[in-house]
């Protein structure tokens, strides 16, 4: 575990916002490549967009574990 009790708590906060940022830009990214992808194979092969929708929600744990840890972090801030 992580002692942070000598920080300040703009310091634990501006760390909260960047695990929001990171997974927020990282979920993104990589959304634009599996979209692109699936919509042009959706486009082809209309039966497959339920499978292709489950690729599509997977990068979202990356924003959801970013918000985790913002959480936690905020949680710091006393």
């Amino acid at each position: 575990m992580v002692d942070l009790t000598g920080l300040g708590p703009g310091l634990i906060a501006i760390g909260a916002g960047l695990a929001m940022f990171g997974g927020a830009i990282g979920t993104a990214w990589a959304q634009t490549g599996i979209g692109s992808a699936a919509m042009g194979t959706i486009a082809e092969r209309p039966e497959t967009g339920g499978s292709l929708l489950m690729w599509l929600v997977i990068p979202e744990t990356i924003v959801v574990l970013g918000f985790v840890i913002a959480l936690l972090l905020s949680g710091k801030v006393v």
